[in-house]
């Protein structure tokens, strides 16, 4: 009986391993368990990535061959280190520590070796990689950047890190991916998708030909080309004219929320980042903390947003019916409150009403209007979190929701964060008096600023602002940006504003700025800019702002301007502002006077001086 339950035991064991090798053999075609299948050796193959381009079809970036040393390191035979790190030009202990590194991370699995060689170096390399096993040659796709501008838009492409390697099976070591701007965030369109191949080996490791004659092999797919709303030739004379100066520009098509610039100051030449030189110029970037390249001064800067600020709280002023149109208000060279409060306003005609208050930039008035408003609530906590609620409806202190991968919220103070400032919850009005004109806690990206000048323009709604137009081929991803916003406040409130601010540029603070045959409505900004240095709140250089949009009575580009330790609004940024404009509308320059000053003017000597290249800070 023992007998028999023995000889059972080991036929059903053997029908079952031989079931099971038939199974996996003869029937289990699938091509997924090829990629663990001893037997057969995994090639891919890399697909070009999409082409980008800007609004009017021009070539932004295009694609250039590659060639990566690989190594499987399972497969290395009789490997002659020092014969290979010669042909390779690498030392034999930085050899050994790529090995390890390799078979730690996979002994089946490719690991890179050399990166990115150029087309002399393959040719070199090719004709004797055949006497090194294990090691190959993988041909890929590096970009090719047609234009010396926009990094911060265009972004970059690296070798894949080891937490998108554990979170992502689609990509392997050694492999390219979008890392920062539209590389990144439109990578899964980019890219395309990698072909495959099995080749089958014998049982002495050679290859013998492809895996059941290929039919599980594919081709790669080249990625899609996409189209960008970007204005290339505006953003490269953006570009110049921000030169030697630290700060942005964002400008805006109104009707549609397409950005048609985007430039952050100082930038870098894209080219940089590709190549065999790409580390050591990104270590240099990323060290050059003074300057900061590689930090994205429009979407990442929070700045106050200075008087720009007060066409926000003329608007909510009227809509809460705290002032009108009608009404004027004295001042008498600022705005006296509590016991020794006092907001100094420069020399203007008084007294001055909504229209004029704010061409002529009236601290008073608007301190005024935000102190009405504040008090109308039965507590200044219910003022602050109504005034909240209307900034909020603008897209102030939250993020755009724009399809770039990085950015900032801004900060529009509650009635939370100022009872955690004030002990028992006691605080009034004048405590937060600052705000009326922007300074105060308040803090704008340029790229909200650019997005609440283009709300204005449309007299009180706005599309979320996107730097993708569409891509070239299906395309669901364009149609994310149809869904049409509209703030608190009524459309009527916004005319005597927009008269305002065409006021500025008629008679107001940015009347040396005015072009011929050009309508602007602008509004200037001269930032108080503070500090911290050993604990100590120091006073720099204010900052230069200026917002404007044009044409008046049908807007096409809504345009934001900010230069860091840039004096008062109309010297830098007003100017950079109309060029921009004129630049956009006409295609020329009429004011040859006006570019001359911005492009031969720097402002290095400013950054050079004591505590200027600190990093600036917010208020709050």
């Amino acid at each position: 009986m023992r007998r028999l339950v023995l000889i059972s035991l080991v036929l059903v064991t053997s029908v079952i391993l031989v079931a099971r090798l038939f199974y996996l053999q003869i029937i289990d075609t699938s091509s997924e368990s090829l990629y663990h299948n001893n037997a057969v050796k995994t090639v891919y193959e890399y697909p070009q990535r999409g082409y980008i381009f800007d609004r009017n079809g021009e070539l932004l970036v295009a694609n250039q061959p590659s060639y990566d040393v690989m190594v499987v390191p399972r497969d290395i035979k009789n490997l002659d280190t020092l014969e290979l790190c010669q042909l390779l030009n690498i030392s034999q202990e930085n050899l050994e520590e790529i090995l390890n590194k390799a078979w730690n991370y996979s002994p089946r699995l490719p690991s890179v070796v050399i990166p990115q060689l150029n087309k002399a170096e393959y040719a070199i390399l090719s004709e004797k990689m055949y006497k090194y096993r294990g090691f190959y040659i993988q041909r890929r796709s590096l970009r090719d950047y047609q234009i010396a501008h926009s990094a911060n838009v265009l972004g970059y492409i690296a070798e894949v890190n080891q937490a998108t390697l554990d979170n992502n099976p689609y990509y392997q070591a050694g492999e390219l991916i979008g890392t920062a701007g539209i590389e990144k965030q439109y990578e899964d369109v980019l890219r395309g998708s990698k072909g495959v191949k099995f080749i089958q080996r014998n049982r002495f490791n050679q290859e013998i030909g492809p895996y059941k004659d290929g039919i599980f092999d594919t081709l790669p797919q080249r990625g899609q080309d996409i189209q960008l709303t970007i204005d290339a030739k505006l953003q490269e004379y953006g570009t110049r004219l921000m030169k030697n100066k630290r700060g942005g520009i964002v400008a805006i098509e109104p009707a549609t929320g397409e950005i048609l610039a985007l430039i952050s100051a100082p930038n870098y030449d894209p080219g940089l980042l590709v190549g065999r030189e790409r580390s050591k110029n990104f270590t240099r970037l990323w060290y050059d903390t003074i300057s900061k390249p590689l930090f994205d001064r429009v979407l990442m800067g929070e700045y106050p947003p200075g008087s720009p600020f007060k066409v926000l709280t003329a608007l909510i002023g009227l809509e809460e019916n705290v002032i009108t149109t009608s009404e004027a208000m004295s001042c008498f060279r600022g705005y006296h409150y509590g016991r020794n409060g006092f907001l100094r306003c420069h020399y203007h005609a008084s007294p001055v009403n909504v229209v004029s208050g704010i061409a002529t930039s009236c601290n008073t008035f608007f301190a005024v209007t935000y102190r009405r408003f504040v008090e109308k609530y039965k507590t200044p906590q219910e003022g602050i979190d109504n005034w909240n609620r209307h900034l909020s409806s603008f897209g102030l202190g939250n993020f755009l929701g724009y399809d770039l991968p990085t950015g900032r919220r801004g900060f529009i103070p509650n009635s939370e964060f100022y009872n955690r400032a004030y002990p028992n919850h006691r605080w009034f009005t004048t405590a937060t008096i600052s705000n009326a004109i922007g300074q105060g806690e308040v803090s704008m990206t340029p790229i909200q600023m650019a997005n609440m000048t283009a709300i204005i323009a449309n007299r009180g709604w706005y599309y979320t602002p996107h730097i993708l137009k569409k891509v070239m081929g299906p395309d669901t991803l364009s149609q994310r940006y149809k869904e049409k916003h509209v703030t608190t406040i009524s459309p009527r409130h916004f005319e005597p504003v927009i008269k305002g601010m065409h006021d500025v540029y008629r008679y107001g603070t940015a009347s040396a700025i005015r072009i011929p045959d050009i309508e602007i409505g602008g509004k200037t900004g001269t930032v108080e800019n503070y500090t911290r240095i050993d604990g100590k709140r120091v006073q720099l250089t204010d900052h230069s702002i200026f917002v404007a949009f044009a044409p008046i009575d049908d807007p096409k580009i809504a345009i934001a301007v900010f230069v860091e330790h840039g004096y008062w609004g109309s010297r830098w940024a007003g100017r950079i502002a109309g060029l921009m404009i004129e630049k956009y509308l006409k295609g020329e320059i009429t004011r040859t006077d006006m570019e001359q000053f911005i492009l031969e003017g720097s402002l290095e000597e400013e950054y050079a001086k004591p505590y200027s290249g600190k990093p600036f800070t917010i208020n709050n």
